[in-house]
């Protein structure tokens, strides 16, 4: 079955749905060609515009159903509270509803907003950006701790490990070429400072949040988006992964603007000047290993910008303290 044949049999499907479940006449559907195997639909009918959002079945093998059906609760939760995300519509208690197709799909609030291209957020859209990161973590301060963190930072070794193993796969399929990004990786773990990085502060993290997760209006923050990969974490991780998907354009930081993030998130917490360098480094820890290997050269998309960042993090590592170390943190 071709992809857009395919794509109108799921919307069918969903419509009846929606109709059955949520007594939701769709009007109208316009397919929103953005992120990765879901599909998403602008939706029209006699009560607003909406968004419906379907989930791919090979992509939801990675995720719990329960901890779905949780984390899109705790997002209207953080509806009522004022938190900028959209309101996901229930039927009866149910939030992650289940087409007679056996498609999963949701449909939540359209909000108004336009996602601004990587590295091109403005200093005051990262200022409110960091404001409502700081709020967000704020806000999951008051739900339970969990018994670990989703990530769990292998040892030195283990990663030295794994860079030498790339670095011959690299080298026995003849992609020379990229042997001086893999062996930078190698150079940097033998001396990564670990130990250093304040992983006693964990915490509930969005874990998503880089710019096609987030609206923006007149510089405004007008919502933060998929929620989905929300888990107990480092908040750190969250605060590098905004800034290096909104601050850094091609091979330059908005320094400026990282610093516009950290006076926003500083209103709800008290951070030092070490507290970026170190989670932009421990950000490289974690994704280094996700988009550096020897697909490197072949990875489109957003992948293809992951790999820039991650690139450019190896590229300054050991610049990052002299960089970002003189914001005055409070």
């Amino acid at each position: 079955m071709g992809t857009l044949l395919q794509e109108n049999v799921i919307l069918d499907d969903l419509k009846n749905a929606c109709k059955n479940q949520l007594g939701m006449d769709i009007l109208s559907a316009e397919p929103i060609r953005r992120g990765w195997l879901n599909l998403k639909w602008r939706i029209h009918t006699k009560d607003g515009v909406f968004l419906l959002k379907q989930y791919n079945k090979e992509r939801l093998k990675k995720y719990s159903i329960p901890a779905l059906q949780r984390i899109f609760a705790e997002q209207n939760n953080l509806h009522r509270q004022g938190f900028p995300c959209p309101k996901i519509i229930a039927n009866q208690d149910n939030l992650f509803l289940e087409s007679p197709l056996g498609e999963r799909f949701m449909v939540m609030e359209y909000c108004s907003g336009k996602t601004v291209e990587p590295g091109k957020l403005s200093n005051a859209e990262l200022y409110e950006l960091g404001y409502y990161t700081g709020k967000l973590h704020a806000l999951w301060e008051e739900l339970p701790l969990a018994p670990q963190t989703t990530f769990q930072p292998p040892k030195t070794s283990l990663r030295i490990a794994y860079w030498e193993k790339v670095i011959e796969a690299a080298k026995n399929m003849g992609k020379s070429h990229l042997l001086p990004i893999l062996e930078k990786q190698l150079r940097l773990t033998k001396s990564f400072p670990l130990e250093n990085l304040n992983l006693d502060a964990v915490g509930w993290s969005h874990r998503d949040l880089w710019v096609d997760n987030l609206l923006f209006d007149q510089g405004k923050l007008t919502a933060i988006l998929d929620f989905d990969r929300m888990n107990y974490d480092f908040p750190q991780l969250d605060v590098a992964r905004a800034i290096i998907s909104g601050a850094l354009n091609e091979d330059k930081l908005n320094v400026q603007g990282a610093f516009a993030f950290l006076n926003g998130y500083r209103f709800y917490h008290s951070i030092g000047s070490d507290f970026l360098p170190n989670a932009l480094k421990l950000l490289w820890y974690m994704e280094s290993e996700w988009w550096l290997d020897t697909e490197l050269d072949a990875r489109k998309g957003p992948p293809k910008r992951f790999v820039q960042e991650m690139v450019w993090l190896s590229d300054h590592l050991h610049e990052l303290d002299t960089i970002l170390g003189n914001y005055e943190g409070g």
